[in-house]
């Protein structure tokens, strides 16, 4: 089987044999001839983790140089014009670096800097994201959503950790509880939770792309991890909530990296064995408590999938070998995850989830895009736009034959195996909460099986491609070398070649995450129609400040007063048919609008045309 994730750095595309590794280390310089802590194989990893933190928060940090106003459009395009600058300023030079090593140095410094500018790209792809909710929240110490929404949920969370309440609920507690933390060391102030919430959603949509690069890392070579990180990061970060998906791009690769180690664990000592599992279970256990829905849609796959790699013909060794890391896995990830997995166990009948928004109404087979609760002018009939071959677009049909590659010529990888189980999984149990729905008056959040069912599909995807490069540069040199030529200097695809390509199909990484960087970020520039995702960073320039003052842009002046309210689980009012016309419920959900709920509507559009009027003569004034 072609080994498709070595730990040694090399060539993207090429699969180096023990032969050539071990003739490679002959002729290499010894380590006297250099510096004698670059001979320790954990100082380039560690380097590659700074240089991508730093890059990301250097981005980041960059951006709050950029003056303008936000809620102006005009504003708004100067601002994301401005990121791209930065930017283009730092990561120009490292690809410039990265394309002269890759044609005029000698392969092993090409090794290290592409390593290094494969973890700072990743850095910088989600530090502009992050720049860009810089630019949007700027003028106001609140974060995106205010105090309304889920944002308004996690400030009510903190604020009970602040007065002692602790976990609220069968929510994972880590990040309110850490939002507590930060307002009292940092934001001593009435609205205080709030202003942590904007810091923690800026830091942590900075470090998800290297979070996720350096997850990837644990079973890829940089380019290949680089491929998966980028594009997912930048497509599933939200920066409300930038912890949920940020715990999805990172528990993939972790799971994977845990069912590689199952199959090895067998010829490892008992005391690897055992050690590995806990350390594993620990960061499983911490994740959990970071944000626990991935795992609901992964466990069964997964769970499905250890049984069977687990050795049951290995013998007894290898059995208690394996046996031993399993337990010490779960035993580690109980204790760590315990208080929210006791909530869970003692609440969970309690609060059946009823959320109900646009993608609840479209085809539940559509897995390859996503619309939030504020679609806009979207509705269901109209989403999702439908493409050339059955309703499936060009780049739906190149994906799956990407991952028809996978399936067909890496299934025994543990990390393409692990993808598929999960993807099965999950789409098992989307359709069966979705078959269920109208029965059971509930959503069960199963839209957002969307998510993780397309990041396995791009998974399986990237795979799929690297066993092509892989199997076709092996079979070149099998096939097409020259007879009788000998086996040193004679390579058909020369590695000088392979490492310029490399470098070039970089580039391309690195022009696609400027570009979606800037797409993610442009839809949370502030706007004031409720329907649009703009809602909330412009909600967060209406909310008073900690002296009582509204923020510079605030509208017209006027501002929300400051709540200052503990969390308490909303009582179950049934179901919702959430971004639904009340008139048009019984045609949709099969029920008829409460009087509240029509009561709402209309007030809220007496409002809308109460703004409209305002502005109107604002602008003959």
């Amino acid at each position: 089987m072609t080994h498709l994730a070595p730990e040694q750095a090399g060539e993207a595309g090429t699969c180096v044999p023990a032969s050539a590794e071990a003739a490679e280390r002959k002729t290499s310089p010894s380590p006297s001839g250099r510096r004698a802590w670059l001979s320790n194989r954990w100082v380039p990893r560690l380097a590659e983790a700074a240089v991508s933190v730093v890059a990301a928060l250097l981005v980041t940090l960059l951006s709050t140089r950029i003056g303008i106003n936000p809620v102006v459009r005009i504003g708004q395009v100067s601002g994301l014009a401005q990121l791209q600058q930065y930017a283009a300023l730092l990561g120009l030079p490292l690809l410039a670096v990265l394309l002269y090593t890759a044609y005029r140095s000698t392969p092993a410094r090409h090794q290290l800097a592409k390593r290094l500018v494969c973890a700072a790209l990743a850095g910088l792809a989600t530090g502009v994201v992050a720049g860009g909710v810089v630019v949007a929240l700027q003028g106001t110490p609140w974060g995106l959503g205010g105090q309304d929404g889920d944002p308004g949920a996690l400030i009510n969370m903190a604020n009970s950790f602040l007065h002692g309440e602790g976990v609220s609920g069968i929510y994972p507690p880590l990040f309110p509880g850490l939002m507590a933390v930060w307002a009292k060391l940092r934001h001593d102030v009435p609205g205080g939770t709030g202003y942590a919430l904007k810091d923690f959603q800026i830091f942590f949509t900075a470090v998800a792309g290297p979070m996720t690069y350096l997850a990837w890392r644990m079973l890829l070579r940089p380019f290949w991890a680089l491929l998966i990180a980028v594009p997912s990061a930048v497509l599933f970060i939200d920066p409300i909530r930038p912890y949920s998906h940020a715990s999805m791009l990172v528990t993939l690769p972790l799971l994977g990296y845990c069912m590689r180690e199952l199959r090895r664990a067998g010829r490892r000592p008992l005391r690897g064995s055992l050690v590995r599992g806990a350390a594993l279970g620990v960061v499983f256990g911490l994740v959990f408590l970071w944000y626990s829905g991935w795992y609901v849609w992964a466990a069964p796959g997964v769970g499905l999938l250890a049984l069977v790699l687990f050795p049951w013909r290995g013998g007894a060794q290898a059995r208690k070998r394996a046996g031993a890391f399993v337990g010490a896995t779960l035993l580690a990830a109980g204790i760590v995850g315990a208080p929210l997995l006791y909530q869970m166990a003692r609440l969970g009948s309690q609060h059946p989830d009823r959320y109900a928004f646009l993608t609840v109404y479209t085809d539940p087979a559509y897995v390859l895009g996503w619309t939030s609760d504020r679609s806009g002018s979207v509705e269901y009939q109209d989403w999702p736009v439908a493409g050339e071959m059955a309703g499936q677009t060009g780049f739906a049909l190149l994906l799956l034959f990407a991952v028809g590659l996978g399936v067909g010529l890496a299934l025994r990888n543990a990390m393409v195996l692990t993808a598929a189980a999960t993807l099965a999984g999950a789409w098992l149990l989307r359709f069966w909460f979705a078959g269920n729905m109208e029965q059971s008056q509930t959503v069960q959040l199963y839209p957002r099986t969307t998510w993780i069912i397309m990041y396995c599909l791009m998974i399986m995807a990237v795979f799929g491609m690297m066993a092509v490069v892989h199997r076709g540069s092996g079979w070149a040199e099998r096939t097409l070398r020259r007879p009788g030529a000998g086996t040193a200097g004679t390579r058909v695809v020369p590695r000088r070649a392979v490492a310029q390509l490399a470098a070039g199909m970089v580039c391309a990484i690195a022009l696609f995450a400027t570009m979606g960087a800037s797409w993610s970020v442009n839809r949370y520039m502030p706007q004031s129609d409720t329907t649009s995702m703009g809602i909330d960073a412009y909600r967060a320039h209406n909310v008073r400040t900690s002296d009582g003052t509204c923020p510079r842009y605030a509208a017209d002046g006027e501002c929300q007063k400051i709540r200052n309210k503990n969390w308490k689980q909303a009582p179950d009012k049934g179901f919702w048919c959430g971004g639904i016309d009340p008139v048009d419920w019984p045609v949709v959900c099969g029920i008829k609008a409460p009087q509240e709920e029509l009561e709402r509507a209309e007030k809220e559009k007496q409002e809308e045309e109460s703004k409209d009027k305002k502005a109107q003569e604002k602008a003959k004034k």
